[in-house]
């Protein structure tokens, strides 16, 4: 197999530190209090969760969960970003915005 279909560890790196560089920079957009910052955290919550499990089974070595795992998380951001639940400064290069 080639090094694109198989999940290594220098992959797993690449995406948990692309997803932690998308956490520090989002910004949250909506007002507290308000219906829709209660969403935002809870996106954030669930993004941050995903990516401490994914780095909890990459240091356990258990590759697959952890790809799986911070791929939910940037899913989450990814998300947050389309909706406008923050504010990410127009970068479509951590996330992947609507326009």
């Amino acid at each position: 197999m080639d090094g694109d279909r198989e999940i290594t560890d220098g992959k797993v790196a690449k995406y948990l530190d692309l997803t932690a560089r998308a956490l520090e920079k989002l910004k949250l957009a909506p007002p507290a209090p308000s219906h829709l910052r209660d969403v935002a955290d809870d996106f954030l919550t669930m993004a941050r969760s995903y990516h401490a499990d994914a780095r909890s089974f990459a240091a356990r070595g258990d590759l697959v969960n952890a790809f799986a795992c911070v791929n939910y998380a940037h899913g989450w951001l990814d998300a947050g970003a389309r909706l406008g639940l923050w504010d990410v400064g127009g970068d479509d290069v951590l996330f992947t915005l609507s326009k």
